[in-house]
């Protein structure tokens, strides 16, 4: 039997929290409000979740229902797919207007949105999607888009409703574990916590101390762990709000003023804030063309690497094992903690593109389930521009061992995580095979010559460049998906004057903060 009241069904999706959410304002000032988290086991089954992902959003989930809660009605927790849920609620209640956030997600979430929608206007029930990020839907054109952005994290951030009224307090609350989703076991021991307190916990101590040389420590692994902001997977999962980031720097950098102390967090805070809008801008790209989840965003590239991925080089990336020390450092070290600094995550989809020859769509799902932190908007076009496949970008190629030594002079990161090279001596530790000894390590030898698949690389990539017909469509590219670089930040990269079209930054993957 439906209910005598009309109620408005809040879904929250990536954006869990109470403060800044428009949809949940708005949802209690127009009455009576239930509000809802559907787990889909559909989108949990796809190539690009992990256990670790939602372990993380699982803890966000129980702050979120002990807020919501305190508010006067607690998170209700649906298992289910999203159509079949929304129709079991309409049966149960009287459905005022559905109510959630935009979402720039993967493939899976953009067709369970547009049956969403079609649902709605069958039932004649309203869903109001509002905007939480700089991200535009439906943008015709990039033009003024960075002084948009500017003007939107600049809105006054939304409270938290004082009281939420509803249709009682009957459940279901009980937040799934990851093997009722079906997700395979995910050991993650130095993930980090999820949940708003944490987040902003973190927020906190990077502006008030951790932050200070963000500038100069985020590009090693060495020191990124802990200059880095470390908000990415709270971004990513909403538990603070990109608006809350960006007013706090703003604020932080206002109250820091000329002094000593606020001259030496200058640098690295610009930079910081200069993030925040390539993080939208790339998210932009995924909302404006979902295709390049799935295919070449220039299409001349199609053909170029084979289409199913060596077996046995795929393996060897998954499980750190290529032989190259600090490559596989890397991907031990984001095995274990869920996360990777921005130019390490580049070396490594520059190293499986081109050295390894792997489909980018490959290793690009191998990484997506491996970051906690996993953004759709962000992760496959970074992954793109880091294969060569968009052609607007440069061409960069990491070599592997000069980014050893470059990132990790003394070996201490390989050290860790790379036990097997502990009789090493410090002067072969980066070029383990060169060493007189190395024939009795546990360690495999290079999987290939590196420099000479590198000159591979190069050579195909310059030749499709070259050919007829790539720099139209590399120019139109441009045009839809290029940065428009007038008032956008640029955090410290230097620009060209002979560069004609719109450029971005070239060694970037998630711009993870």
């Amino acid at each position: 039997m439906q209910g005598t009241n009309l109620i408005n069904i809040v879904w929250f999706k990536r954006d869990l929290r109470v403060q800044d959410h428009a949809a949940l304002a708005k949802a209690a000032a127009a009455g009576p409000v239930l509000p809802i988290y559907i787990a889909e086991p559909g989108l949990w089954a796809q190539p690009d979740a992990s256990a670790r992902q939602w372990d993380f959003a699982a803890e966000c989930l129980v702050e979120l229902q002990r807020d919501l809660a305190a508010l006067g009605q607690p998170l209700r927790v649906l298992v289910g797919e999203a159509v079949p849920v929304l129709q079991a609620l309409s049966q149960r209640h009287k459905i005022a207007a559905l109510w959630s956030h935009e979402e720039t997600g993967n493939g899976w979430t953009f067709t369970r949105d547009k049956a969403v929608a079609a649902w709605a206007r069958q039932q004649g029930i309203a869903w109001h999607e509002m905007r939480q990020t700089g991200v535009v839907r439906r943008l015709k054109s990039r033009d003024g888009w960075a002084r948009a952005w500017d003007a939107d994290m600049a809105r006054a951030i939304t409270p938290a409703p004082a009281v939420l009224y509803g249709p009682g307090h009957d459940g279901p609350f009980r937040i799934p574990s990851a093997r009722d989703l079906g997700l395979r076991p995910d050991p993650c021991p130095q993930r980090q916590p999820g949940g708003r307190s944490f987040g902003l916990q973190t927020l906190d101590s990077f502006l008030i101390r951790r932050g200070r040389a963000y500038r100069y420590q985020m590009s090693s692994p060495v020191t990124a762990f802990d200059a880095s902001s470390r908000l990415s997977p709270h971004i990513a999962w909403g538990t603070v709000s990109l608006r809350e980031v960006a007013q706090a720097t703003w604020q932080r950098m206002r109250a820091l003023g000329d002094t000593e102390d606020g001259k030496s967090w200058r640098g690295s805070l610009i930079s910081f804030s200069g993030r925040q809008h390539w993080h939208c801008h790339f998210m932009q790209k995924l909302e404006d063309a979902p295709r390049l989840e799935f295919e070449n965003l220039h299409r001349a590239y199609d053909g170029l690497r084979p289409l199913v991925p060596d077996p046995v080089r795929l393996r060897a990336f998954c499980n750190g094992a290529t032989g190259f020390p600090f490559v596989d450092a890397c991907l031990r070290a984001l095995d274990q903690h869920g996360w990777l600094n921005f130019r390490m995550r580049a070396m490594l989809m520059s190293f499986a593109s081109y050295h390894l020859w792997l489909p980018w769509r490959d290793t690009g799902l191998y990484l997506a389930r491996q970051f906690v932190d996993y953004e759709p908007g962000i992760h496959w076009p970074q992954v793109q521009m880091q294969s060569g496949t968009t052609g607007i970008n440069t061409m960069r190629v990491y070599n592997p061992v000069k980014q050893s030594h470059d990132q990790d002079p003394t070996g201490g990161f390989i050290r860790r995580f790379v036990p097997e090279l502990t009789e090493v001596p410090d002067s072969f530790l980066h070029e383990p095979w060169t060493w007189h000894g190395a024939a009795r390590l546990a360690y495999p030898v290079p999987i290939v010559d590196h420099l000479a698949a590198a000159q591979a690389a190069r050579e195909a990539l310059s030749a499709l460049r070259k050919s007829s017909g790539h720099g139209p469509e590399a120019d139109r590219i441009a045009q839809k998906h290029g940065s428009r670089r007038a008032g956008l930040p640029m955090t410290g990269q230097k620009r060209s004057a002979k560069r004609k079209r719109p450029d971005v930054p070239d060694d970037q993957l998630s711009f993870n903060l």
